[in-house]
């Protein structure tokens, strides 16, 4: 059964494609190569506009140590003409900042990065061409600018870029090439699970919000539009929610509030040997003054800004969305 929080919390979200709008990029957990004797005994997970954490206790059930890959895949990026995906660090491969400690130790984790473009693989075509692999920087773009001639062509006609054609401030109209590929990115390490011991794995990043600019879909005729019942459910937003929503509305039909968006896949914790045996989450929004709502069950308030779920032998069968209100002035 899902329960809202709208009744403790109450927020909204607007329609991915409102304007002024930014995406967020879907964030989730460790995977690893399957293996029975290791159990999650524990996940605790906060998340905020300002940093996700997640703090992992393991069990190794087996009378020998078990070393296996473990890897965190972080969201893929689509590059496009338009690119209105919030990536919230300037680091071509460690766009989240992330960072892990064992039993609070500082490790380094490798990373893989492939370039897709129509489902190939052209991660050795770019290298070779010496363009970045982040689609979502100023210095992709220019790499790309300065390409020859030939080379553009055959990026455009592979489908790893396209034209970008349009006017320069009234000076007239330009062309540049914007790359449309898929960034997959995942870290990854060998980790060795001690005989019969628990270890404690953390992690921490900055969570890709996305956001909107005011709150458009709370007008009443907004109601009507094919969107409004899919955002109701995927946020569990009830009558006062709304009500309280629409409160943020001015006279002359503009919003006081905007919207913050965060996304987290949950499901990746099924990945491991049985049930979480013990899950907690606190969502904290940030300013008492704010908004949040999310779908889950049990919800708790704990503190003016911190609400907790807390869950025994969790199997996660859905990911997290979580919208949080701020008045326009605060919005990060």
């Amino acid at each position: 059964m899902r329960v809202s929080v709208a009744c403790l919390v109450l927020l909204l979200a607007a329609p991915a494609h409102a304007n002024d709008s930014t995406a967020a990029l879907s964030t989730g957990g460790l995977v690893y190569v399957t293996n029975e004797d290791i159990e999650m005994q524990s996940e605790d997970l906060f998340i905020s506009m300002d940093e996700v954490r997640v703090r992992y206790t393991f069990e190794n059930h087996a009378n020998h140590d078990i070393t296996t890959l473990v890897a965190f895949p972080m969201p893929d990026i689509e590059g496009s003409i338009d690119f209105m995906v919030s990536v919230p660090v300037d680091d071509p491969v460690n766009f989240l900042g992330f960072k892990t400690t064992v039993e609070g130790k500082p490790v380094e984790n490798k990373a893989q990065q492939r370039a897709l473009a129509l489902g190939i693989d052209q991660t050795a075509l770019l290298g070779a061409l010496g363009v970045p692999l982040a689609p979502h920087l100023d210095e992709t773009r220019k790499a790309l600018d300065v390409l020859p001639q030939a080379d553009k062509d055959q990026l455009v006609r592979l489908g790893i870029a396209a034209i970008d054609e349009y006017d320069n401030d009234g000076k007239g109209m330009v062309k540049h090439l914007a790359p449309t590929w898929r960034l997959s990115t995942v870290f990854y390490r060998e980790q060795t699970f001690p005989a019969g011991k628990r270890i404690v794995v953390e992690h921490s990043y900055k969570p890709s919000v996305g956001q909107s600019v005011g709150v458009s879909f709370v007008a009443p005729e907004a109601q009507s539009e094919p969107w409004f019942e899919v955002y109701r459910q995927k946020y569990c937003m009830d009558d006062g929610f709304l009500k309280t929503a629409r409160a943020g509305n001015t006279p002359d039909g503009d919003n006081t509030l905007s919207e913050n968006r965060i996304a987290y896949i949950l499901r990746t914790g099924s990945n491991w040997a049985g049930p979480i045996a013990k899950f907690r989450l606190v969502v904290d929004k940030g300013s008492p003054k704010n908004l949040v709502s999310f779908c889950g069950d049990g919800v708790k308030k704990i503190s003016p800004t911190q609400f907790e779920v807390v869950k025994s032998d969790f199997d996660p069968q859905q990911d997290l969305d979580i919208l949080i209100l701020t008045p326009r002035a605060e919005s990060p």
